[in-house]
């Protein structure tokens, strides 16, 4: 047996692709991951065995320092969240509740704009004017802020994630033409895009890693994913400068009297959508008790 460190770039059907180097191991987890409940996921720096036939196993998993339910991958930098001008309609919900699902686990948010071509970003992109969270705009077709999207991806390891059809995959071929991944067409009956991502994988380009991800609209109410009330105000970046200056150390920072928060929005100094956003986050969670997501 041969030992060697690497990460999983793939997770499919029960066997692991381990990149070590410039090689690729194809490997089975060990039991006692399933008896522990660990699953894999890419992302996941490992230690494994190989064989004399080239047959590896995964004999230990690195400790993560973040990992995503929805997409599943674990140590990730940046989650690129994309979302279209036209069809998918975005919503400045979704786009926030990613944002601040990203910054409570300690990764940064980039928004990215597709389909600018169809139809001006501007708008969607004023929201984010004062957020301190960069926004790119971008447009497969002419290549218009694709270098843009490049130069963020270097050294780090990425996700992208979006509502199915917003164009991740076609982005992501603009990016390289090299990874030359599955596209499908907007569902004109249902509104929204098929999937056509089957699994997770990392793509090596640009100097650094990224994933290609199921487009989902919704987000599920499990522990992993969920933000606190508590925790909600620090997940707003533009709300970190006005946080133990309101007028009350109880302040929800909804629309109570003497809140600082809501006397920016009122000065146009946070968006009112990034607010409103939060405020449909604070009350989906404010009577949920900790013990309520055993």
């Amino acid at each position: 047996m041969t030992n060697f460190d690497g990460i999983i770039i793939k997770g499919i059907g029960g066997f692991y692709y381990v990149e070590v180097a410039d090689a690729i191991y194809e490997c089975k987890a060990r039991g006692l991951f399933r008896k522990d409940g660990l699953v894999p996921l890419a992302g996941d720096r490992v230690s494994i065995e190989v064989d004399g036939n080239g047959k590896g196993t995964v004999v230990s998993i690195g400790e993560r320092k973040n990992f995503l339910v929805r997409p599943p991958v674990a140590n990730i930098d940046r989650l690129f969240i994309v979302a279209s001008t036209v069809e998918p309609k975005p919503s400045t919900l979704v786009i926030d509740k990613l944002t601040a699902s990203a910054e409570n686990k300690g990764i940064e948010p980039i928004i990215v704009i597709t389909k600018s071509d169809i139809k001006s970003a501007d708008e969607l992109a004023s929201a984010y004017v004062h957020s301190g969270i960069k926004t790119l705009t971008v447009c497969s077709v002419t290549g218009e802020g694709v270098d843009a999207v490049k130069s963020e991806l270097n050294g780090y390891i990425s996700a992208f994630a979006g509502n199915s059809g917003v164009g991740k995959s076609t982005l992501l071929n603009a990016i390289d033409s090299k990874l030359n991944l599955q596209t499908g067409e907007i569902s004109d009956k249902l509104g929204r895009g098929r999937h056509t991502t089957r699994h997770i994988e990392l793509y090596k380009t640009c100097g650094g890693y990224v994933a290609d991800t199921p487009g989902f609209a919704a987000f599920t109410l499990e522990e992993r994913e969920f933000i606190s009330k508590e925790d909600l105000p620090f997940c707003f970046p533009e709300f970190l400068p006005y946080l133990g200056k309101c007028k009350f150390s109880t302040c929800t920072h909804v629309n109570d009297k003497g809140c600082k928060i809501v006397e920016a929005v009122n000065n146009g100094e946070i968006d009112k959508s990034r607010h409103n956003s939060y405020v449909a986050m604070y009350n989906e969670v404010k009577d949920i008790k900790e013990w309520d997501l055993k």
